[in-house]
């Protein structure tokens, strides 16, 4: 994808969630490498948690920093799949005000490459609320890298062309 040199980088404010029972942030290697990416690309990291597979608890984690003026962007990793525990897009869908289907369409189309009919799965999905950006990718740290590399590390840049997701962040809340 053509990265326009000319233009400044607009670094954004990111906050990562892992949605897991499980696991720590000493063991959160989908979080982690997330987190690391986010800053190799320039961009800050606001916040990271760790939240349990629960629908309440993740939409309150979404909610406030959706209320936080320096979140522009939310990433959760975990809680996409089709199990009883499943819950993050659930969770996603209470707080959005508008979906971005093409994320969650795109994400299975490049993972497709990479594990085959596996991805069906995958509820990957994306929003928008008041003016945050919502993206929720599985717990894998292989989804973590295809989500990141393929799709955000570019809509997430400022200088991408034809259009990214950074331009647009200041009429987001537009009424």
């Amino acid at each position: 994808m053509p990265i326009d040199e000319s233009l400044p980088f607009r670094p954004v404010n990111i906050a990562v969630l892992t949605v897991s029972d499980t696991r720590t942030l000493a063991d959160d290697r989908s979080g982690q490498t997330l987190a690391e990416r986010i800053e190799a690309a320039g961009h800050r990291l606001a916040d990271r948690k760790i939240v349990r597979d629960d629908a309440d608890a993740i939409a309150a984690q979404l909610e406030a920093w959706i209320n936080d003026p320096e979140v522009d962007v939310v990433i959760s990793t975990g809680g996409t799949g089709v199990t009883g525990r499943d819950v993050t897009p659930e969770a996603f869908a209470r707080v959005w005000e508008k979906e971005i289907p093409g994320f969650g369409e795109l994400f299975r189309w490049i993972s497709f490459q990479s594990i085959g009919t596996s991805t069906i799965q995958s509820r990957a999905t994306a929003g928008v609320a008041r003016g945050t950006y919502l993206f929720a990718l599985p717990g894998s740290t292989g989804a973590v890298k295809d989500g990141w590399d393929r799709i955000l590390k570019d809509q997430l840049d400022s200088r991408h062309k034809p259009c990214n997701f950074v331009e647009l962040l200041p009429r987001l809340a537009e009424r």
